[in-house]
This record gives structure tokens, C-alpha cells and sequence, in this order.
């Protein structure tokens, strides 16, 4: 469960920017759109928050910031060795920015424990790093670690509830890695929860393209299968059935251009013949007999492709309550699906494991009291530096049954683009 995620000096970012899923004092839908947690004193916790702004205001940079971070502290003790750029990208508008850390902290729940774990990193090295837990309500700092520009060494603090060999953890941590990341690899158990949560994130950033083979396994279980075809219909997609099949790739159906290098050439037969493909097919039933018909994957609609998609990371999230961070959720989808995907979020039967959604969009339709509450609605914009900020719909007081949508295309919140007189 996500609480609270913060970001400074990373893309557009320069001052600190927070998203926060906690739910304020309000009443509206508050059984449907939050939930409470077993961590005591801790507020409820909102199930979805969306993001609008004009294009390039900053909506893809946070959701970059989380994907950046994530990755960090996955792979930052396996993927990059000592003198390694970390490959961070800093704000460059400001003169300081290429010169100071970016800094990421986030507030989640693992296994009915409340964390706040944070870095600051430059182009080079981890200048920052701070792991807190709170078990039983009650604040532990488990380690600290800073670097020390006059020894040009990391000085480390560990409190006495941390467990296991930290001189040999601190030790093997380079410069360029997360001390988090690098206990983790060296089996620290009392730390694997927190890497364990972000391993469990789920981002889908913009731009990337998306594959169809997370749902395509999930589809290898009969009754997964049941499930993805069950909400895929409840979509009303007119799909009567989803077949998956496996073709076993020899040398004659590769189709290789003749004018391809010969080493590319050997490569590429080594890493396909003998590999098993899966492909999705869709069943269709004939209008004028009982015949059915299938249907390629490509040969559907993109919405039909990218509902198809997402219908694992969505099972996992409502099963599983995970995290999933989604960027452009309405590209290719009717409004009326973007509707569907949030009522199962909302609903206490469907989303029974409190999982959440945070995503951002272009869609004004959905901004409805009915069906957001005013602290699930944030807003991106530009200020004056042009540097990205944050806000919620909470800090305008908007009256109840107020007309979100046309509020905001007319102004009211901001974070609208400036459409300007063309002259050519």
C-alpha cells in the first residue's frame, strides 16, 4: 500500500513535489474510494489518483521519478559496477540542478508495517540513504548512511533493531548502489520486504510498448483464463473465447533479409530457433451459424489489444492489492472503459485486497463527484521557472456537486495549456 511518494531535481521536478494517497477529512465515497489500514492512526488511504495538465507539464516526470527509483533499488547492486553513471536526470533549467542530488523518499505499507525509505544520488554516487519502519506504530531508525566529502567516504548509523551483519553489508556497497539493495543480495531477510515492495510495483510508463505476454501466461491457467474472458465481456468486448498458442520456431520460418550482416544473421537464428512463441488468438462467434471463427491479435481493435493487456496487471492488482502506476490509461480506450477499470477499484467486492491505482489522463468525463473524490483529483502545471507543481483538488474547496469537468477546461484549477494566436 502506497501513502505517500515525494521527488526533487529529477526531469521537470526542481523543488519538492508529493503525491499523496492519503484521504482527507471529507465523507463522499468514502466506503467505495478508500479504505482503512491495520496500522494504527494512520488515515485511510485512497484506492485511485488521477493527474491532469496541459502536455509536458510534468504528469510522464513523476511517473518516471517512481520508474526510476524502482529500478534503483532493484538493480543497483547487480547492474552497474564501481565508477558507473547511476544515470539520473537531473533539472536542467536551474544552473544548480546538474550539481545537486535528486532526492527520492517514499511512505508504504509491507506486511502490516509502515516503512519510510528514501536516497539522494548525483550523476556518480549515493550521497543519502534512510530507512525508518514503524512497527507497532512506533519509529525505528533501522539505518542512515552519509556521504562525507572531506573523507570521501559513506559514515553509516545503524539502529539496534537491525538484524544480521551490516559491517559486511556496508562494506560490499559501492559507491553507486543502494546499501537497501546491496543487504538485500547479501540475503538480509529483515530487509526483503521493503525490496519485495518494490518488486511488486507496477509502472507502465509512457511511450513504452506494451506486450500482450503477461496476460498470455496468465492464460495458461484454465481459470485465469475464465477470469480475463469474464472481464474482458464485462468490458463489452465481443470476445466468446481466447485460445493460446505455442509454435516452436524452426529455421524455416525465419524470414531473414539477405542483406543483413552474417554475424547479425547468426545471432539472431541462435536466440530464436528452437524458443517457443506464445500468441493470443480471440474466438468469435459467426453471425449466421453456430461456427465460430479466430481472430490474430493484431487483428483487433487497439482498445481490444491494450484492455487485453492490461487484464493481468488488473487481476493482480485486485487479487494481490498492488500498486499499479499507469501513464496515459485513456490512449486507445472509449471514456466508458476508463469507467469500467475504476469501478472495479472502487468496489469493495471486486478490489477486496485494497489494491490501487494511480494514472494520468487526458479524459475529463471521469472528473465527477460520483465518481472522484476531490483528494483523488491532482493537477500538473508549469510555475513561473518552469518547473513542474503539484496540487490537489482538495486546496480549492470546490462545492459539493460542483461541476468538475467544465471547472476545469474553464480555468478554475489550472493546469491547463496556454493556446496562444498562430501567425504565420
Amino acid at each position: 500500500m502506497l501513502i505517500e511518494f515525494s521527488v526533487k531535481n529529477f526531469l521537470s521536478i526542481w523543488e519538492t513535489q508529493v503525491l499523496q494517497m492519503t484521504a482527507g477529512p471529507v465523507k463522499d465515497l468514502l466506503e467505495k474510494n478508500t479504505f482503512e489500514t491495520a496500522v494504527k492512526g494512520l488515515p485511510r488511504l485512497l484506492k485511485s489518483v488521477v493527474m491532469y495538465g496541459p502536455n509536458g507539464a510534468g504528469k510522464s516526470n513523476l511517473i518516471a521519478a517512481l520508474d526510476f527509483m524502482q529500478d534503483f533499488v532493484l538493480n543497483s547492486s547487480k547492474d552497474r559496477q564501481t565508477g558507473a553513471s547511476i544515470g539520473r536526470k537531473p533539472f536542467r533549467l536551474h544552473s544548480d540542478g546538474p550539481d545537486q542530488p535528486s532526492e527520492f523518499e517514499i511512505f508504504f505499507i509491507q506486511d502490516g508495517i509502515r516503512y519510510q525509505y528514501g536516497f539522494a544520488c548525483t550523476d556518480t554516487r549515493v550521497t543519502h540513504e534512510w530507512l525508518l519502519a514503524y512497527p507497532k506504530s512506533r519509529v525505528q531508525r533501522w539505518f542512515e548512511r552519509f556521504f562525507n566529502p572531506e573523507t570521501e567516504k559513506d559514515d553509516y548509523s545503524f539502529g539496534s533493531k537491525l538484524l544480521g551483519p551490516k559491517r559486511t553489508w556496508q562494506d560490499n556497497t559501492r559507491p553507486n548502489a543502494l546499501f537497501l539493495s546491496t543487504a538485500v543480495q547479501l540475503n538480509s531477510k529483515q530487509l526483503k520486504p521493503v525490496y519485495d515492495w518494490f518488486e511488486k510495483l507496477a509502472i507502465i510508463p509512457h511511450g513504452i510498448l506494451l506486450s500482450p505476454i503477461h496476460t498470455i501466461n496468465r492464460c495458461q491457467d484454465e481459470k485465469d483464463k475464465e477470469r480475463i474472458l469474464r472481464f474482458m465481456k464485462n468490458a463489452d468486448i465481443s470476445v466468446d473465447g481466447i485460445d493460446i498458442e505455442e509454435k516452436r520456431f524452426t529455421a524455416e520460418d525465419l524470414d531473414i533479409p539477405s542483406d543483413m550482416p552474417p554475424e547479425l544473421q547468426s545471432f539472431y537464428k541462435k536466440e530464436t530457433i528452437g524458443n517457443t512463441f506464445k500468441r493470443a488468438k480471440f474466438i468469435h462467434r459467426m453471425i449466421d451459424s453456430d461456427d465460430d471463427v479466430s481472430f490474430s491479435f493484431g487483428d483487433e481493435s487497439d482498445g481490444t489489444q491494450k484492455l487485453f493487456i492490461y487484464a493481468a496487471p488488473w487481476l493482480d492488482l485486485l487479487n494481490d492489492g498492488l500498486v499499479l502506476v499507469v501513464d496515459e490509461l485513456d490512449n486507445s480506450l472509449h471514456p466508458h472503459l476508463v469507467r469500467f477499470l475504476l469501478s472495479l477499484i472502487h468496489n469493495t467486492e471486486t478490489n477486496k485486497a485494497n489494491g490501487q491505482l494511480i494514472f494520468a489522463t487526458h479524459d475529463t468525463s471521469i472528473l465527477d463527484p460520483d465518481i472522484l473524490r476531490r483528494d483523488q483529483i491532482w493537477f500538473v502545471e508549469k510555475d513561473n521557472h518552469n518547473a513542474s507543481r503539484f496540487y490537489s483538488l482538495s486546496d480549492f474547496h470546490p462545492r459539493k456537486n460542483e461541476a468538475l469537468a467544465k471547472g476545469y477546461l474553464q480555468g478554475r484549477y489550472g493546469a491547463l495549456p496556454y493556446i496562444g494566436e498562430v501567425n504565420f
